[in-house]
């Protein structure tokens, strides 16, 4: 592993991907169970939402807790450290919103 050069390539390290931003996003609001999640971040396939939580996860962005019941329940949420990182997204969602339709023209030349 390489030191970070700077700020935004440490944030790319933790945030790189497709899926990874929409599911930050989608916990904003709160715990969700995995099901929920998946439903939420649409097109994820089940092995990819795993694969990416855990990434999160070991990266101390989101928490996993398991509540010992019957049937399992698992919940994810952000971890402060998590919540800091979706603030820093929002001017990014504001921008996105803000020029979609030049963005999507673009994209489609």
């Amino acid at each position: 592993m390489r030191p970070y050069t700077c700020g935004l390539d440490a944030a790319a390290d933790v945030i790189g991907g497709k899926w990874k931003p929409r599911i930050l996003w989608a916990l904003h609001h709160g715990p969700m169970r995995f099901g929920e999640l998946r439903r939420e971040v649409s097109g994820v396939t089940e092995k990819m939402l795993i694969q990416q939580l855990r990434e999160l996860e070991s990266r101390d962005i989101v928490h996993r807790e398991v509540f010992h019941q019957v049937p399992p329940k698992v919940e994810y949420s952000l971890t402060e450290l998590g919540r800091s990182l979706n603030e820093a997204l929002i001017p990014l969602d504001t921008w996105g919103s803000d020029h979609m339709v030049e963005l999507e023209a673009s994209r489609m030349r």
